[in-house]
């Protein structure tokens, strides 16, 4: 992987491993969440990862009716690249994840790499005061679900990203991830061209947030893939910014959002998506990186454009 001296900031606006009720930033509704990444691009965010939630209750949400109003306001008002989650949430299957993909062609969409556990159930000693009845049970049942990303499950992601022209984000949340990624490469099953690596840290079930654990990833992504990927860190809760600010020195492009952490500073909530981008951009500033622009990112992503998309 060669040395970047541009980063591409990726915003992950709001997903399913927070709850409505942890913070009152979180975006629920399609205009919180479309004006939330709007924020993120003025902020400085070349890609916009998108999840939506049922604005009646703030669960998590794959309809294409929840997504369809966000990428209408949005993508009218800004150029950045609008990557949307094939993720979802571990309870849905995989056909249910991937609805909005298949519907509206992103340019980029979200691939997770592997079954894995995915703990969130020590939120509930951190947090106790739930607006909603689903939200502490989702934390509970994370106790005993497996978030199923199988061979055959990835296989059905990569065709539909081929049908559709989409490329994507590979989610690594362990070693074994990279290793089923240059499986699936080594077979040609990925598009061609630099492959988008987001290594995630610190998640129950996933690979650690320690630095020991982010120079393995590092040192591994390197053996199998050599030179063709693109490296981005998104380091989950207050690892956010330490592991974002480390792997850019060693040259990684970063990932922030409330999806990935509700925080800014130690026992201090963000405010917005917005506010982790500024926090971020100014730290790689400093360090004389420079912020790639949505076009700077899809010429090194080789996207398709947003001329290409379904909406």
């Amino acid at each position: 992987m060669a040395s970047i001296r541009k980063v591409i900031i990726t915003c992950a606006v709001t997903g399913g491993i927070h709850t409505p009720s942890m913070s009152p930033h979180l975006p629920s509704s399609p205009d919180e969440i479309a004006d939330a990444a709007l924020g993120a691009a003025e902020a400085g965010a070349a890609i916009l990862h998108l999840h939506t939630r049922d604005p009646a209750d703030g669960r998590p949400s794959q309809d294409p009716a929840h997504f369809a109003p966000v990428l209408q306001k949005v993508a009218p008002h800004t150029d950045a690249v609008l990557n949307i989650t094939t993720g979802g949430n571990p309870a849905m299957t995989v056909e249910e994840r991937l609805r909005p993909a298949r519907e509206f062609k992103p340019e980029l969409a979200s691939l997770n790499m592997g079954s894995m556990n995915f703990g969130l159930y020590p939120m509930l000693e951190r947090f106790t005061d739930f607006r909603h009845d689903w939200e502490p049970q989702a934390l509970e049942r994370s106790r005993d679900v497996v978030f199923k990303n199988t061979f055959a499950d990835i296989e059905t992601v990569l065709a539909m990203g081929a049908e559709n022209g989409t490329r994507f984000e590979y989610e690594c949340y362990d070693i074994s991830h990279l290793y089923n990624l240059a499986h699936m490469h080594g077979r040609g099953l990925t598009p061609r061209g630099p492959l988008l690596v987001q290594s995630v840290f610190g998640l129950l079930g996933g690979i650690g947030a320690h630095p020991e654990d982010l120079m393995h990833m590092r040192r591994t992504a390197d053996r199998l893939l050599g030179t063709d990927y693109l490296w981005s860190i998104l380091g989950a809760g207050k690892a956010q910014m330490p592991l974002a600010t480390m792997g850019a020195t060693m040259g990684s492009h970063v990932r922030v959002g409330l999806e990935d952490s509700l925080w800014i500073e130690p026992k201090e909530l963000a405010t917005s998506n917005a506010q982790q981008v500024a926090k971020i951009r100014a730290a790689l500033e400093a360090l004389s990186f420079e912020i790639a622009t949505p076009a700077e990112a899809r010429g090194m992503l080789g996207l398709k454009g947003a001329d290409a998309v379904g909406f």
